[in-house]
């Protein structure tokens, strides 16, 4: 199932990238003025009014190959079969459970940290919120 969903995602990227070649080829309504007055494109390989039609009718198929890759990416995204022990939280090693003894213990055996002092307004207030 996985390489399935690999091939799709790859026709879909294909027909992204050909989606976006097809529509930056093809040249807007204003250009068609400037090709009846010998720009240069009445003589390409389709014609003057040929490349427009065949550059659609591609895009066209390319979007639907677009759309066809969504709609089928999201069928299998929707009925992915997972372990159900399959979590990341699954594979964490095992953590003791620190009891209120236990902490008193390690934290007197764990390096005092430096204490900081409160400055000297908030003094006995610092952890109130004014009214």
């Amino acid at each position: 199932m996985q390489t399935m969903f690999t091939l799709v995602v790859i026709v879909q990227v294909l027909a992204a990238l050909t989606i976006i070649g097809l529509v930056l080829l093809q040249h807007g309504k204003g250009a068609d003025m400037g090709a009846s007055f010998g720009s240069g494109a009445s003589g390409s390989l389709f014609g003057a009014t040929g490349s427009s039609n065949f550059l659609s009718k591609s895009t066209g198929v390319a979007a639907a190959v677009f759309f066809a890759a969504t709609l089928a990416l999201a069928y299998m995204g929707a009925n992915r079969n997972t372990a159900p022990s399959a979590g990341v939280m699954d594979n964490l090693p095992a953590v003791k459970a620190v009891t209120a003894a236990g902490a008193s213990a390690a934290a007197a055996s764990a390096p005092a940290a430096p204490a900081v002092a409160a400055p000297s307004s908030a003094a006995g207030q610092a952890n109130q919120i004014p009214k």
